[in-house]
């Protein structure tokens, strides 16, 4: 092989070269940044495109579709002093490709601290309750919080979800201490009020048991004066009464007497009357 087939054998590869850096096929869903002699020259968007071998060159390639960043979970203590973990998804989409390239070194690390940033900052000025129980307010604050940064950078937000957000482990611990002291005390107070509502009905009760004693005592005391008027009216004589009363309450204890158990011999004078009547005898 002669020196002139060399030459021509490395000319051919070199065209072959030439022309294979030259010819560029640009994806769907992709943008080329192309530098000429190292300053941003054009942007290829999908297509075909030529361009000059050795002068140019495609210094970045750009994903023009939606861009997915997961936010690592983080630690963010909150106003009321709670420390709470919180981790989060952005959406991103790049609509300017130069600005994504030239002004910021890494826009989608950039997103990603700005993010955590504005999240410990909105997160910082709640409370424990309202942290846990915001997740759509927080999530509206940071994504108006980041839109103008990322606009400068050539992207825009199209959404930011907050994956999680609870309480630290020692955090929960100290809840769930809380919360059974909690629910102690109000076991505490609901029995204090069964105890004293209980009360307030046995007191009532008793009052109301007293009231009805009361108006049996009246009763009686109504039926036995009646008792002795017509007892006075019928017999025309005034001890009569009493000492028919007298006599009615010694039958009674004599019958309790013989009811008892302890009771062996119950002993009835036959002159029950005579007896009565000596009691009451004028001296």
């Amino acid at each position: 092989m002669g020196a002139f087939t060399v030459v021509v054998i490395a000319l051919f590869i070199f065209a072959i070269v030439t022309i294979a850096k030259g010819v560029r096929v640009v994806q769907q869903g992709m943008e080329w940044v192309v530098e000429r002699l190292g300053k941003y020259h054009k942007t290829l968007e999908p297509g075909l495109h030529i361009i000059i071998p050795y002068i140019d060159r495609v210094a970045y390639k750009v994903v023009t579709k939606d861009i997915i960043l997961d936010i690592e979970q983080q630690e963010v203590i909150t106003r009321d002093n709670a420390v709470i973990l919180t981790n989060a998804l952005a959406f991103i989409k790049v609509t300017d490709t130069v600005k994504a390239v030239y002004g910021v070194t890494d826009f989608s690390e950039a997103i990603r601290q700005l993010v955590q940033t504005t999240l410990r900052s909105i997160v910082g000025e709640m409370e424990l309750d309202s942290a846990l129980s915001s997740r759509d307010q927080i999530k509206a604050r940071l994504k108006e919080s980041i839109a103008d940064e990322a606009i400068d950078w050539g992207l825009t937000v199209k959404s930011v979800e907050i994956q999680d957000i609870k309480p630290s482990d020692s955090m929960q611990r100290a809840m769930e201490l809380q919360a059974s002291a909690e629910r102690e005390r109000k076991a505490a107070v609901t029995k204090a009020e069964g105890e004293k509502t209980a009360m307030i009905l046995e007191s009532e009760g008793r009052l109301e048991s007293a009231k009805r004693d009361a108006q049996a005592q009246v009763t009686l005391a109504d039926s036995a004066s009646q008792a002795i008027q017509k007892v006075t009216q019928a017999v025309q004589d005034r001890d009569a009464p009493m000492l028919f009363l007298l006599g009615e309450k010694y039958i009674a204890a004599m019958e309790k007497m013989a009811s008892s158990n302890n009771a062996k011999v119950v002993v009835l004078p036959a002159d029950l009357q005579d007896a009565l009547k000596g009691l009451f005898a004028k001296r």
